[in-house]
């Protein structure tokens, strides 16, 4: 399976590791709005290419993964490349994902081409396992914590303030909604009671603290419904002490059974990550491969992680999935 990246940042390089994981896949191409000679990749003899020239590579790639942003380059980018290639994307603005479906769905359907959008851990794999949950469990309530981890639009909405250098943002479950969660008591959460947001901010040179701490408190969308704490550090310490990008999470529905709703069960996702881009993107080579397989069945249009069977994940074969597996 032949596999082109479109952006080399975070997710373009994990997509890189994973490849080189993932045996039945190879990386045939890198291609960047930045100038390729500037830009060194991991994986020899594959060249790097300006976007510009994609259009000679139709035909050459089985996949295109898509590694750029959900707020301006997915929107425009998905429906544009599902009209040259197989595409897979990790587009995470919840709200917008039936509009961006929508583009992208005609976009491949009018070329025959396969699209995978909003594939990752949430919106992915969590979102499967809020469905499998609410499936089993129809009387019951959902849940879903993000953190302790690094929230890199977050991290890029305080960057934008005035005054600030550099920042990390991390989200934070509140221990005792989780703990009220996991014991079955179905609590109303309110947004406030589920998260708590902890920022690392360095200063500009002669910026105001107070200032600026009040801009990120009363950011609209980012922070305003939260309890948000705001440290000022120096970009030392930001660096040595807040240089990675771990995450993770829990899904959790709480639900009942029986003639009397008398018997209390809980279903429990929860992902633990070091590094949340190389974990994206090992979902987001997995679901190439299942992108990859449905075309060659004559299948077509946009799908999300809803509509994929788990075989078509797989490198082994149905028989060894049912052998080991099942």
């Amino acid at each position: 399976m032949k596999i082109g990246i479109l952006g080399y940042g975070n997710l373009g390089r994990g997509v890189e590791c994973a490849i080189k994981e993932n045996p039945d896949t190879e990386l045939v191409a890198v291609f960047t709005r930045r100038n390729p000679a500037t830009v060194k990749i991991q994986t020899p003899n594959v060249p790097v290419v300006h976007v510009d020239d994609v259009k000679a590579w139709v035909g050459k790639i089985d996949v295109m993964i898509l590694c750029g942003g959900s707020a301006t380059d997915l929107p425009t980018q998905t429906p544009e490349y599902a009209a040259m290639f197989n595409v897979v994307d990790s587009f995470d603005t919840h709200a917008k994902i039936p509009e961006h479906f929508a583009n992208v769905d005609a976009a491949a359907k009018a070329n025959g081409h396969v699209a995978i959008i909003s594939v990752g851990w949430d919106p992915g794999l969590f979102s499967l396992a809020r469905a499998y949950a609410n499936a089993i469990l129809p009387d019951g309530n959902d849940y879903t914590f993000w953190g302790k981890g690094v929230s890199q639009g977050h991290s890029d909405a305080i960057r934008r303030v005035k005054g600030v250098k550099n920042a990390k943002q991390y989200t934070v479950p509140i221990a005792g909604a989780l703990d009220a969660v996991r014991s079955g008591k179905n609590p109303e959460l309110t947004t406030r009671q589920k998260h708590l947001r902890e920022c690392y901010v360095v200063l500009e040179e002669g910026a105001d603290a107070a200032e600026v701490e009040n801009a990120i408190k009363t950011m609209p969308n980012y922070f305003a419904d939260y309890d948000t704490v705001v440290n000022f550090i120096s970009e030392e310490e930001l660096l040595t002490k807040h240089a990675g990008l771990a995450h993770g999470g829990f899904v959790i529905r709480s639900g009942k059974t029986g003639v009397d709703k008398e018997h209390n069960h809980i279903i429990e996702f929860n992902l633990k990550l070091d590094s949340n881009p190389e974990f994206t993107t090992a979902v987001l080579v997995a679901y190439a491969r299942a992108a990859y397989r449905l075309n060659q069945e004559g299948s077509n249009g946009c799908k999300t992680v809803f509509d994929i069977a788990p075989a078509y994940l797989s490198a082994q074969s149905a028989d060894e999935l049912r052998a080991h597996l099942l």
